[in-house]
Protein backbone atom coordinates (compact mmCIF):
# COMPACT_ATOMS: atom_id res chain seq x y z
CA UNK A 1 0.00 0.00 0.00
CA UNK A 2 1.50 3.45 -0.89
CA UNK A 3 1.21 6.84 0.56
CA UNK A 4 -1.33 8.00 -1.52
CA UNK A 5 -4.03 5.09 -1.67
CA UNK A 6 -7.38 5.41 -0.31
CA UNK A 7 -8.69 3.40 2.33
CA UNK A 8 -12.50 3.47 1.29
CA UNK A 9 -12.20 1.25 -1.28
CA UNK A 10 -12.56 -1.98 1.42
CA UNK A 11 -13.70 -3.28 4.07
CA UNK A 12 -11.23 -5.28 5.83
CA UNK A 13 -12.06 -8.43 7.14
CA UNK A 14 -8.97 -8.57 9.53
CA UNK A 15 -7.01 -5.48 11.30
CA UNK A 16 -3.76 -6.79 13.03
CA UNK A 17 -2.52 -3.83 15.67
CA UNK A 18 0.88 -4.58 17.65
CA UNK A 19 1.01 -5.14 21.43
CA UNK A 20 3.28 -2.53 23.11
CA UNK A 21 5.82 -1.93 25.45
CA UNK A 22 3.91 -0.17 28.03
CA UNK A 23 1.45 -2.59 30.02
CA UNK A 24 -0.35 -2.98 33.23
CA UNK A 25 1.57 -4.68 35.80
CA UNK A 26 -1.17 -7.36 36.25
CA UNK A 27 -3.56 -9.70 34.96
CA UNK A 28 -6.44 -7.86 32.34
CA UNK A 29 -8.02 -8.48 29.31
CA UNK A 30 -5.75 -8.12 25.64
CA UNK A 31 -8.12 -4.47 25.06
CA UNK A 32 -6.85 -2.93 28.54
CA UNK A 33 -3.28 -4.59 28.84
CA UNK A 34 -1.47 -2.17 26.41
CA UNK A 35 -1.32 1.35 27.56
CA UNK A 36 1.11 3.19 25.36
CA UNK A 37 0.36 6.23 22.95
CA UNK A 38 1.47 3.80 19.99
CA UNK A 39 -0.97 1.15 20.84
CA UNK A 40 -4.05 3.07 21.48
CA UNK A 41 -3.32 4.81 18.41
CA UNK A 42 -3.19 1.96 15.85
CA UNK A 43 -5.96 1.01 17.85
CA UNK A 44 -8.41 3.75 17.53
CA UNK A 45 -6.90 3.81 13.56
CA UNK A 46 -8.28 0.13 13.57
CA UNK A 47 -11.50 0.61 15.32
CA UNK A 48 -11.94 3.77 12.80
CA UNK A 49 -11.09 0.73 9.40
CA UNK A 50 -14.48 -1.33 11.23
CA UNK A 51 -13.21 -4.61 10.28
CA UNK A 52 -14.71 -7.92 10.88
CA UNK A 53 -12.03 -9.06 13.09
CA UNK A 54 -9.46 -6.83 15.22
CA UNK A 55 -6.83 -8.90 17.02
CA UNK A 56 -3.60 -7.48 18.44
CA UNK A 57 -0.08 -9.08 17.64
CA UNK A 58 1.38 -9.91 20.97
CA UNK A 59 5.29 -10.58 20.85
CA UNK A 60 4.47 -13.40 23.99
CA UNK A 61 1.39 -14.67 23.09
CA UNK A 62 0.89 -14.19 19.31
CA UNK A 63 -2.66 -13.65 18.00
CA UNK A 64 -5.05 -12.34 20.83
CA UNK A 65 -8.77 -11.29 20.65
CA UNK A 66 -9.61 -8.22 22.75
CA UNK A 67 -11.00 -10.09 25.50
CA UNK A 68 -8.25 -12.31 26.25
CA UNK A 69 -6.77 -12.27 29.17
CA UNK A 70 -3.30 -12.38 29.61
CA UNK A 71 -0.74 -11.50 31.95
CA UNK A 72 1.97 -8.76 31.73
CA UNK A 73 5.55 -9.63 30.18
CA UNK A 74 8.29 -8.14 28.94
CA UNK A 75 9.30 -10.00 25.49
CA UNK A 76 9.97 -7.89 22.98
CA UNK A 77 9.62 -8.77 19.06
CA UNK A 78 12.86 -10.38 18.36
CA UNK A 79 13.84 -11.57 21.31
CA UNK A 80 14.57 -15.20 21.85
CA UNK A 81 11.44 -16.47 23.46
CA UNK A 82 8.96 -14.34 21.36
CA UNK A 83 6.45 -15.18 19.22
CA UNK A 84 7.60 -17.10 16.32
CA UNK A 85 5.89 -17.27 12.58
CA UNK A 86 5.41 -20.56 12.42
CA UNK A 87 3.50 -20.77 16.20
CA UNK A 88 1.40 -17.71 14.63
CA UNK A 89 0.80 -19.93 10.92
CA UNK A 90 -0.86 -22.58 13.92
CA UNK A 91 -2.87 -20.03 15.81
CA UNK A 92 -4.27 -18.40 12.55
CA UNK A 93 -5.26 -21.77 11.71
CA UNK A 94 -6.72 -22.55 14.15
CA UNK A 95 -8.72 -19.54 14.42
CA UNK A 96 -9.18 -20.15 10.47
CA UNK A 97 -8.71 -16.91 9.53
CA UNK A 98 -5.84 -17.62 6.98
CA UNK A 99 -8.22 -17.23 3.79
CA UNK A 100 -9.07 -13.26 5.41
CA UNK A 101 -8.98 -10.65 2.38
CA UNK A 102 -8.75 -8.13 2.57
CA UNK A 103 -5.93 -7.50 5.88
CA UNK A 104 -4.29 -4.86 7.32
CA UNK A 105 -1.48 -4.56 9.21
CA UNK A 106 -0.99 -1.45 11.36
CA UNK A 107 2.57 -1.19 12.83
CA UNK A 108 6.44 -1.00 12.49
CA UNK A 109 8.42 -3.44 10.02
CA UNK A 110 8.80 -6.24 12.77
CA UNK A 111 5.32 -6.15 13.36
CA UNK A 112 3.96 -6.05 9.50
CA UNK A 113 7.21 -8.62 8.56
CA UNK A 114 5.19 -11.33 11.12
CA UNK A 115 1.67 -10.60 9.87
CA UNK A 116 3.07 -10.94 5.77
CA UNK A 117 4.23 -14.18 6.88
CA UNK A 118 0.78 -15.62 7.44
CA UNK A 119 -0.85 -12.92 4.68
CA UNK A 120 1.59 -11.82 2.21
CA UNK A 121 -1.11 -9.67 0.55
CA UNK A 122 -1.71 -7.25 3.91
CA UNK A 123 -2.05 -3.82 3.65
CA UNK A 124 0.36 -1.83 5.16
CA UNK A 125 -0.88 1.91 5.52
CA UNK A 126 2.51 2.51 7.49
CA UNK A 127 5.14 1.33 5.30
CA UNK A 128 7.45 4.14 3.72
CA UNK A 129 7.35 6.18 6.69
CA UNK A 130 10.20 8.01 7.82
CA UNK A 131 9.76 7.56 12.07
CA UNK A 132 7.34 7.64 14.56
CA UNK A 133 6.28 11.15 13.97
CA UNK A 134 4.76 10.00 10.78
CA UNK A 135 3.25 6.69 11.37
CA UNK A 136 1.13 8.71 14.38
CA UNK A 137 0.41 11.28 11.69
CA UNK A 138 -0.95 8.17 9.23
CA UNK A 139 -2.75 6.91 11.95
CA UNK A 140 -4.68 9.79 13.11
CA UNK A 141 -5.85 9.93 9.26
CA UNK A 142 -6.59 6.65 9.28
CA UNK A 143 -8.73 7.64 12.51
CA UNK A 144 -10.63 10.45 11.39
CA UNK A 145 -11.72 9.30 7.83
CA UNK A 146 -11.58 6.44 6.37
CA UNK A 147 -12.59 8.94 2.69
CA UNK A 148 -9.36 10.98 3.37
CA UNK A 149 -5.79 10.44 1.89
CA UNK A 150 -3.14 9.77 3.43
CA UNK A 151 0.20 12.26 3.96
Amino acid sequence: MTANDHLDCFEPELVVIPCGSRKLGRRTRAADMYVGSYHRACRKAADALQPDQLLILSARYGLLDLDDVIEPYDTPHGAADAITDQVLLKQATLRDILRLDPVVALGGARHVSLVRTIWPHARTPLAGTRGMGEQMARLAVLRNGRDQQLM
